[in-house]
């Protein structure tokens, strides 16, 4: 069994109970301190499945049953609450405690519940004066007597003074046993109780998982990876190509610009070798009309002539024409 208290508050500004948590389970004691008025009887009330928060919740083994808490957990000398009056007699609590839980009333019972307790020789003193010690056994004994019961909630064993330790054994008993234990004290005893509990088990793998596992699924929906594209089976994929540079895409040639007087940009020439010449500074600006004479051969390509701006290199010459020209006779 599994009893989570989580968050849980009552009153204004949390007074009487400010915002706590926590957990008890079969076979364990957990101590938690509280103190300050009603504070210890107001979450033992709550833990049990007995008072209804104004914040927070408690859950038994995952479920928010509080008729179900109730029957399961028994709570224990709670002040003001389930504590016995202090001048009845220790065999009178025990008969009432024993008709409540459903069990045998009858002298001999009562005289060997008091006696395995330790507290034969305080059978017919008062509660009030009945050793710290041998009370909270007696009174968590005869809680858990009752038929359902598989939780305790000890509330304020320490206002009766005494040795911690005591009642401590006694939680472990009973734990011992397979109950769930939870015991509700003042600070300075839950600080001297603290190193004599057993630690906690770590959290199992299965647990650090289903902790881990929201996040992992968080993260993996935030940023989908794309999914591939099927491939026919029996066709080699097709290699997707590799984006252009733009330094290594060359611009189109505009004949307009060129014809306008525009010179295009070239690529710098490698060392050592001779530059080579825009279309612009290869035909020269100031051409000499072609004689009528020669338009018959206007096909032939002319002798390219420098430019006024060429570089100090020589322009490659152009190829020379295969058809001589017809003699003119001289004027």
């Amino acid at each position: 069994m599994r009893i989570v208290v989580e968050a849980v508050s009552k009153g204004k500004n949390g007074i009487p109970l400010p915002e706590t948590s926590l957990v008890f389970e079969s076979g364990r004691v957990t101590v938690v301190a509280a103190e300050t008025g009603d504070q210890p009887t107001v979450l033992s009330l709550i833990a049990s499945g007995r008072m209804v928060p104004d914040s927070g919740s408690v859950t038994l083994d995952g479920v928010a049953d509080a008729a179900s808490a109730r029957e399961r957990i028994a709570l224990v000398d709670a002040p003001d609450v389930s504590d016995p009056s202090p001048d009845l007699l220790l065999r009178s609590v025990v008969i009432e405690e024993l008709m409540y839980a459903g069990r045998s009333t009858s002298r001999d019972t009562v005289a060997a519940v008091i006696d395995q307790a330790g507290g034969a020789a305080f059978a017919a003193v008062r509660m009030g004066d009945v050793p710290p010690a041998v009370r909270v056994r007696i009174l968590a004994e005869v809680a858990a007597f009752r038929r359902g019961v598989r939780g305790v909630v000890i509330t304020s064993p320490d206002r009766h003074g005494g040795d911690p330790r005591e009642w401590l054994a006694v939680a472990t008993d009973l734990a011992d046993r397979d109950f769930a234990v939870l015991v509700v004290c003042g600070a300075a005893s839950a600080e001297i109780i603290a190193p004599l509990l057993p630690p906690r088990p770590a959290a199992s793998e299965p647990e650090a998982a289903l902790a881990v596992a929201p996040a992992e699924a968080t993260a993996a929906t935030a940023s989908p990876a794309p999914a591939p594209t099927p491939t026919p089976i029996g066709t080699e994929p097709t290699p997707t190509p590799a984006p252009a540079s733009p330094e290594a895409t060359p611009a189109p040639a505009d004949a307009g610009s060129a014809e306008a007087g525009e010179s295009a940009t070239a690529s710098p020439a490698p060392a050592g070798a001779a530059p080579e010449l825009a279309p612009s500074e290869a035909t020269p600006p100031h051409t000499a009309p072609t004689p009528p004479a020669r338009a018959a051969h206007a096909a032939a390509p002319p002798a390219a002539a420098p430019a006024e701006t060429a570089p100090a290199a020589p322009a490659p010459a152009a190829p020379a024409s295969t058809t001589q020209p017809e003699s003119e006779p001289f004027a």
